[in-house]
């Protein structure tokens, strides 16, 4: 996993102590990714607001452009 993707991983289970996340390049370009995560802070929340916590913790990397697209699977 490239460098970029391993931080992305680590900025998701950072904020969400307990959780596991992978990040995949979907088109190969570095902007456009998939992360698929598993939470403890996801239980009894609704899917826009675990994806809402799934976004809120990598928002640095959409800010500075790094990121254009998220795609985000919860795994229950």
């Amino acid at each position: 996993m490239p460098a970029d993707l391993l931080e992305l991983k680590g900025m998701i289970e950072a904020a969400l102590p307990g959780s596991t996340a992978a990040v995949i390049d979907e088109t190969g370009t570095g902007d456009h990714l998939r992360a698929e995560v598993k939470a403890p802070q996801f239980e009894g929340l609704t899917r826009i607001n675990q994806h809402r916590l799934v976004k809120a913790a990598v928002r640095s990397r959409f800010d500075d452009g790094t990121i254009h697209a998220l795609t985000i699977k919860v795994i229950e």
